[in-house]
């Protein structure tokens, strides 16, 4: 997906915004954009919503940032974009997502270490296309997706420490759902996300990606790799906090959309070079409500 235009006019340039069209900017971005993560927000109340929309926008951009091959000078953009993030940090403005950002990062007190360890991984899709081992692609997502949770528990609340690796957990969980679902679209990119150890234990070439070859090989290595992010969701599920669980109704949401997702590509027999794995904006819903219910009732 190509960058925004608009994020390229807006950024670096420093253009004053109030803080109310910054929200406003975020929050129509994700709307727009975050089309398995909009109807979680939807739950918060409206100060963590509006929260959550600015994150979700600076992610949007360093995500978009990493993937649009046009922009040859993609790394001096990462490198202006931590700049910003410094200056954001220490009370300068500029552009909408970086105003927003830094009301929030004021209000619920989330580390800049979070911020500067997602750039990163979002700055490995500049140089590294592919992953010898499992513990390799552990790192980026971690940076790519599991940081995210650690910034969102931050705007959602928790009581108990334990929650943040609920977070850490449900990332990998997550990341790895997305990298499942989306290897006709890596692969057409050059990029192949599933680590080597595990194409050669399965006996899947590269090629296979590529090509898109659906073999009986390549559904081994998928239920493989599907048993891997369901144990990172039991995982998950497992070490969160009664106590905070009321508070993690939005991340409990977004795990149970990704969880069907997976459910899909596995009904779907993991041909994901031909049948699409999503679901619709309907039984999004029908999930949402049903978490928040079950939360709110005191089920599991």
């Amino acid at each position: 997906m190509a960058v925004n235009p608009e994020l390229l006019t807006k950024f670096p340039v420093k253009r004053r915004i109030s803080l109310k069209d910054a929200y406003i900017y975020c929050k129509n971005l994700t709307r727009t954009r975050a089309k398995n993560f909009y109807t979680a927000f939807l739950f918060l109340p409206k100060e963590k919503r509006l929260a959550i929309y600015a994150v979700y926008a600076f992610c949007r951009y360093s995500d978009d940032l990493a993937d649009d091959e046009s922009i040859k000078n993609r790394a001096e953009l990462f490198a202006q974009w931590r700049r910003a993030l410094n200056r954001c940090y220490n009370g300068e403005v500029e552009g909408p997502i970086l105003t927003a950002l830094q009301d929030v990062v004021r209000k619920f007190k989330i580390p800049k270490l979070y911020f500067d360890e997602l750039i990163k991984g979002m700055e490995m899709d500049l140089s590294i296309t592919r992953y010898d081992t499992f513990d390799d692609l552990y790192q980026y997502a971690y940076r790519a997706a599991s940081i995210v949770g650690l910034i969102s528990i931050e705007i959602f609340g928790y009581k108990n420490k334990r929650t943040r690796e609920y977070a850490k957990n449900l990332g990998i969980a997550l990341q790895l759902t997305n990298i499942m679902r989306d290897i006709k679209e890596d692969a057409e990119r050059g990029r192949i996300y599933l680590p080597r150890e595990d194409l050669e234990r399965f006996k899947v070439s590269e090629k296979d990606l590529f090509d898109g070859r659906y073999l009986p090989s390549f559904i081994r290595l998928m239920e493989y790799e599907a048993a891997r992010a369901i144990y990172y969701y039991e995982r998950a599920t497992e070490l969160i906090p009664p106590e905070d669980r009321g508070l993690l109704a939005t991340a409990e949401i977004m795990k149970n959309i990704y969880f069907r997702i997976l459910q899909e590509m596995a009904k779907a027999g993991y041909d994901v070079f031909k049948t699409d794995p999503r679901i619709s904006k309907l039984q999004k819903i029908w999930i949402a409500l049903r978490t928040w219910f079950k939360i709110k009732l005191g089920g599991k």
